[in-house]
């Protein structure tokens, strides 16, 4: 039986990707995008199984009409696919208070208002399917990226927690935490190398120049077998909660939990200390 997917972020990107596997397969898609002008070419192609919506994920009655009208034009909802996002890149001394409000509006309130319109139709099938698109700067951070890894390490801890408060009603969520992707808008594989630039000041030149000397050295991958994957995880009866897309960053990662193992187990003595378990002598 075809799917019906709600994806936010649909105009280019891994989202576009993501949209056009699920049409090319017979499935249905409401579509959003800033302005719907960016999707006239899966209209063209896909007729009535495309619904495009006009939406800003920062508006939460027009996230809220957006999913009411998928739900009522489809009949269903089955995936959820919270794409929308962007990164703000600078030095944290850099950062504005509306750079960050920006970031997080965008990249954590945009996706909690999508889930909170959707849950609701979900929960009444006992059936669904939300995929959050975080990064792999969502496990790990980097410096010049404090405010966007701010932003996807909150939706890491809030997919989390709904995982585990919407499995009883039959409602799985599944984090995808891309690496570098090459996708036809021409984006830079890194992150951290494409997004929207704080005011740069001098003092941070230095940092800037070294990051850039090693961005993008990380193997590119291809966006088409990514949505060949995301069609496998969203068919599976048992998806994970968390799988990295690409194999570029998974090394990098696993020496990020080690080091902060090996941080924590190497201060026991002072975690005991402030839980006030002290030895007679230390009295």
């Amino acid at each position: 039986m075809s799917k019906v997917w709600f994806v936010t972020g649909s105009s280019r990107g891994l989202g576009r990707e993501f949209v056009e596997a699920a049409l090319s397969r017979g499935d249905k898609v409401a579509a959003t995008a800033r302005t719907t002008a960016s999707l006239d070419e899966l209209v063209a192609a896909y007729g009535d199984a495309v619904l495009p919506l006009e939406m800003d994920v920062t508006d939460k009655a027009a996230v809220f009409d957006s999913v009411k009208r998928a739900k009522d034009h489809f009949g269903r909802l089955d995936v959820i696919v919270n794409n929308a996002g962007y990164a703000m890149i600078g030095a944290i001394e850099e950062l504005t208070e509306q750079h960050l409000r920006d970031q997080l509006e965008t990249n954590l309130f945009g996706a909690v208002w999508v889930i909170q319109a959707a849950l609701p139709h979900l929960r009444e099938q006992g059936a669904g399917h939300v995929i959050q698109m975080s990064s792999a700067a969502g496990l790990m951070a980097f410096p010049l990226g404090g405010a966007y890894h701010v932003s996807k390490w909150a939706v890491e801890a809030l997919n989390e927690s709904l995982a585990q408060e919407v499995a009883g009603f039959g409602v799985k969520v599944t984090i995808i935490e891309p690496g570098g992707f090459a996708t036809r808008n021409g984006k830079n594989p890194d992150p951290l190398a494409n997004g929207h630039m704080a005011e740069p000041d001098p003092i941070y030149d230095a940092l800037r120049r070294r990051i850039a000397g090693i961005a993008g050295k990380q193997p590119a991958g291809d966006p088409a077998a990514a949505a060949r994957t995301l069609l496998k995880i969203v068919d599976s009866d048992d998806p994970p909660l968390r799988v990295l897309f690409g194999l570029g960053f998974h090394p990098m990662i696993q020496q990020v939990y080690a080091d902060r193992l090996k941080t924590w187990a190497d201060g026991q003595d002072l975690s005991a200390q402030a839980h006030g378990h002290l030895d007679q002598e230390d009295r």
